[in-house]
Parts: C-alpha cells; structure tokens; sequence
C-alpha cells in the first residue's frame, strides 16, 4: 500500500471517509463492519469520521462507536490506524445540520469522541466547519488546548479558505496544522486553491467527497465525459480515473471516498495502482 504523511503520521495514500456507514440510507451493521474490515485488509490506515455522523436524535456519536467496534473485532493490528474525528457540527435529529464551534461544545464534544473510540487521545482532532457565530481563531485555539492537554495528538481543519488557514497557522505553530479537509472532486474544483496552499506549505490536503458526493458517486462517468471515455480506453471504471487525478495534483493529497460496500471500497483502492499520462491528466484538468 503507498503512503503519504499527514502531520507526523504515515497512512495509506487513500483513506476511507466513514460517513455513509451511519446516516440516512446506512447499511445494516454487519455490512458497515464488513465494509470497513474491507478496507482495512486492502491496506487503508486513515479513517475519517465525525461526532455528528448520525442519523437518529440521541445517537451523536453512532460512526465512532462503529469504527471503534470494527477496529475490535479486525484481525489486524488496530493501532496502525489513524483514525480522524471531527466536532463542531450537529445534527438535531430532523436530517438538518447545525453548526456550534465554540470553544465549549469543542471541548465538550471531544471529551464525548475520546469516549465513542475508546481511545486516551484522538489521533487527529479537525474543526468539522466554521462557526459565523464564533471567532475562528478562538475554535482552532481550543482545539490547540486539546492537543497541550494530551487528549488530541495531531490537529486539523475542515471546510476552510485560505485566510482561515492562515489563522489556524498562526494559532496552532507552523508546524502544528497537519491536514485541511475540503470538498474537491471532478464536480468540486473550487478548493483548488486551498489545495496548493497545503502543497506549498506540505499540509496533508483530505478532499472528501472525491467522487462527488453519496447520491452522484455512481454516475461520475455520466456528468464528466473526459473521465469516462478514458476510464473505458484504460479498462477502469471513471472513479478510479477521477481517484487517480487527484492523487497525481499533489505528494500532500488523500483522497477519503465514503463507501457503504466492501466492493466499492476495493475498486476505489484499485486508483493507488493506476497512473495517468501527462496528456490524459492535462485532458482531464481542462474537463
């Protein structure tokens, strides 16, 4: 499996974005668990979740207690895996997404995470969004307290421009920011500018939804012609195309794609083995 650093960990050079294992359209528990053991067994060191990846009112917390259940019963060595978590997002039960990153329910909502895992500290803690409510610096600096307490080794953000890069920098140490998590995909291309910040500082860059997104993940290779016709001539699927251009952008990107399958999770592996040419990835840039 290749890797790639992120902060002062190595993972695999794909993670696996957990969120479709626990919210609207989930599957039952014994294909979550098969599809994050999937993943595991092909090589995948980096898990991404976040306490607000539920579905029903009372259940904060139910993909963290999944990852931590799966991790469990994996026959493999658990702690060689980097499980990232995120807080500051809500969700109150009626399919609705709030937001609260104040440095209160941070703290609040981290005590909560160390506990859904069954971990003494989080491997990497990520401001889930910004808080227009909040000063942004403020949000970062708790999770800043966090990290000086032990309880968080590596800290991250999510959803963010560049200014608010700039401000976790400042807050956190040049060194202390270790990831940016933003939306980046075929149909996403606007955190391209965040993403070669985090090039040019060596910040590990996580885009989820690399595929588009749960509903339009399966129908990439229809809304993006230039993907699917090379995908067709190479005898891939589109998505390992759009997976492979996003690792070939930059040595700091990680893709995480969500899967709710164990077989979506080995085709989506499958990208690690396959490179694009210099004319089919400049094709695909202008696409």
């Amino acid at each position: 499996m290749p890797t790639r650093q992120l902060g002062t960990s190595t993972v695999s050079a794909i993670g696996l974005g957990a969120m479709p294992l626990s919210i609207e359209g989930r599957p039952d528990t014994d294909r979550a668990v098969r599809t994050l053991h999937a993943a595991l067994d092909a090589g995948v060191t980096l898990i991404d979740t976040a306490d607000a990846y539920c579905r029903d009112p009372g259940e904060t917390g139910h993909n963290e207690r999944l990852i931590a259940s799966a991790l469990a019963s994996w026959s493999g060595d658990a702690s060689s895996v980097l499980v990232a978590t995120k807080g500051g997002h809500l969700r109150p039960g009626d399919g609705s997404w709030t937001i609260d990153s104040s440095p209160a329910h941070l703290k609040s909502a981290c005590e909560a995470s160390l506990k859904a895992l069954g971990v003494e500290a989080i491997g990497l803690y990520q401001l889930h969004r910004p808080d227009d409510a909040v000063d942004y610096a403020a949000s970062v600096g708790a999770l800043k307290e966090l990290k000086d307490a032990g309880k968080v080794l590596q800290v991250g953000i999510s959803n963010a421009n560049l200014e608010q890069i700039d401000i976790a920098r400042e807050v956190l140490g040049a060194d202390g920011l270790a990831s940016v998590q933003n939306q980046f995909s075929p149909a996403y291309r606007s955190s391209e500018v965040e993403l070669q910040r985090c090039h040019e500082l060596g910040i590990a860059f996580l885009p989820w939804s690399p595929l588009g997104g749960i509903s339009k993940a399966a129908d990439l290779g229809s809304h993006h012609a230039a993907f699917a016709e090379i995908a067709s001539g190479r005898g891939v699927s589109p998505q390992v195309v759009a997976l492979a251009w996003e690792l070939a952008k930059s040595p700091v990107v990680i893709p995480i794609p969500g899967s709710s399958r164990p077989e979506s999770r080995i085709d989506s592996v499958s990208a690690l083995e396959f490179f694009l040419s210099e004319d089919e990835l400049a094709r695909l840039e202008q696409a």
